[in-house]
C-alpha cells in the first residue's frame, strides 16, 4: 500500500513557515477540495490520482518520493 504523508508535509511546512497551515489553506492554494484533502490525510489506503499528487507536490516543492512511502505491511484494523 502508498501511503500520503500529508500530515507530516503539513507539520514541516508549519514548522518552517513558523505558523499553523490548515488543509482549508491547502485546499484553497491547490485547488484539491477539503473533503479530499481530509481523506488524503486521515483514510488509510485512500486512493487519489497523479494530478493530485502533482499539486501537493507543487504546494510542499517536494519530489513524490518525498511525499509517498511504500508500506510493505497492511495497517492494522481498529476493533471497536
Amino acid at each position: 500500500m502508498i501511503r500520503v504523508l500529508l500530515k507530516q508535509k503539513l507539520d514541516e511546512k508549519s514548522f518552517r513557515m513558523k505558523r499553523r497551515i490548515t488543509l482549508s489553506e491547502v485546499a484553497e492554494t491547490t485547488g484539491i477540495s477539503r473533503a479530499t484533502l481530509n481523506r488524503i490525510a486521515n483514510v488509510p489506503g485512500y486512493k487519489t490520482n497523479t494530478e493530485i499528487i502533482s499539486a501537493l507536490c507543487g504546494y510542499f516543492d517536494c519530489l513524490p518520493g518525498e511525499l509517498l512511502q511504500l508500506l510493505t505491511e497492511e495497517p492494522e484494523e481498529v476493533e471497536e
